[in-house]
Formats: structure tokens, C-alpha cells, sequence
């Protein structure tokens, strides 16, 4: 007679285990503490009380009794929805994730004319400005492979241009025929826009108002 898998499972697996990321979190009746500070649903604070009467008060308000510091003598716990929490922190994570695993490459070459090197550094910018990772490649192509360190020019000079926005996961490698290197964005409030387009630019002026320098004129390959 054959055996049924458990529920959920497949025959030679154990089950699956659902892992609830709010599981850990004391709240209601699994609060111990017999007493507790309180936080009202609006952040102020109520002070010591005994943790029948808390949980009475959060019933009053249809809401949930969350203990959020159980390290602390004694414990804190806040009235709130714990429901609409479980949901913000969910989306929060979510979008996180999904922030993080999303790359823009920007592409450059060893003879890039200003106004491309600029288009490109605006482009990155902005990538960076929605909290992308930036990779930088330089492609090397044809007898250009005999002066990489030109390609290094380049990229380095991109690097600087960008540290307003983001910083390089580590120096710039040679691959193949390729430079590569990661940028990261730096937190929101460090962050400063220098080719987001405000104004109209004066003279040599990047369109934020900072000066840019072009990327360096590349010296002429050798003949073969």
C-alpha cells in the first residue's frame, strides 16, 4: 500500500516550512511582562502599566498591543494595527529586494566624444538617483587593446564625476577586453544632482551648474 506525502510535500521531501518573519514579535496575550511601558497609537507615551490593563486599552481601540523593545526594563509595547505593520513592513522589503537586484550598465569607449561622456554621466545619474547599481564598462576595440590605460582614463574620470551620487564597489578591473566596475548609490541625503538639466548652462558649466570635465583626448594608436 503506498504512502501518501505529507501535505504540501513531495514523496522523499520533508514538508516545506513556512517561515513567518513576525513570528518572533510578542504581541496581545503572548506579551510575559506583567508590566510594561506604553506607546499610544500616536507615539505618546503613557508610562508604566500593568499588562492586562494595557491590553484592555488596546481593545478599546480595536488595535493590537506590540511589544517592541523586550530588552528594555521593563519592556516597551505600542498600541497599533499590527496588521497594517505586518503589510508595510512587506512591501518595504519587497521593494528593497527588488530595488537591489535591479543593474543599469552604461557602456563607454576609449575614444567617446565629450558630449557622448556627458549623455552617458547624466544617464548613470539618474540610474543612481532611483537607487540602481551602476556598471560602468569600457570596451576595448580593434589595436586599442595595446593602451588599456587609456581605457583607464576614462573610466576614472567617470568615477570622479560621479562620486556625488554613488561610490565604486572596488577599483576598476581589466576583463577580456573590457573595464568593469560597480557603482553603488550613496544614502538619498548625500546624494547631489550635478547633470539633472535646471537651467540653461553658461559657458563650459555642467547643466546643474558644476563644471565637467571632458574625458581626456585619447593620444593617437600606432600605425602597424
Amino acid at each position: 500500500m503506498a504512502i501518501a506525502p505529507p501535505s504540501g510535500g513531495r514523496p522523499g521531501y520533508p514538508p516545506r516550512r513556512k517561515t513567518d518573519p513576525f513570528a518572533n514579535i510578542r504581541r496581545n496575550h503572548r506579551i510575559k511582562a506583567e508590566q510594561i511601558r506604553v506607546i499610544s497609537p500616536t507615539g505618546k507615551q503613557l508610562g508604566i502599566l500593568a499588562t492586562g490593563k494595557a491590553l484592555q486599552l488596546a481593545q478599546q481601540f480595536n488595535l493590537d498591543l506590540v511589544e517592541v523593545a523586550s530588552s528594555a526594563q521593563p519592556p516597551v509595547c505600542r498600541i497599533m494595527d499590527f496588521g497594517k505593520f505586518m503589510y508595510e513592513e512587506s512591501k518595504k522589503h519587497s521593494h528593497a529586494k527588488t530595488t537591489a537586484s535591479k543593474i543599469k550598465e552604461i557602456e563607454f569607449s576609449v575614444r567617446i566624444e565629450a558630449n557622448d561622456f556627458l549623455t552617458k554621466l547624466r544617464h548613470a545619474e539618474e540610474f543612481l538617483d532611483h537607487g540602481n547599481k551602476v556598471k560602468l564598462r569600457l570596451k576595448f576595440r580593434g589595436r586599442e587593446m595595446a593602451h588599456t590605460e587609456m581605457g583607464f582614463v576614462v573610466v576614472n574620470r567617470a568615477l570622479k564625476e560621479l562620486d556625488y551620487m554613488g561610490h565604486p564597489d572596488g577599483p576598476p578591473k581589466l576583463t577580456g577586453r573590457n573595464i568593469f566596475v560597480m557603482l553603488t548609490p550613496l544614502p538619498v541625503n548625500r546624494r547631489k544632482l550635478r547633470f539633472h538639466v535646471r537651467e540653461a548652462p553658461g559657458p563650459g558649466a555642467a547643466p546643474g551648474g558644476l563644471p565637467v570635465m571632458p574625458p581626456p583626448a585619447p593620444a593617437a594608436l600606432p600605425s602597424a
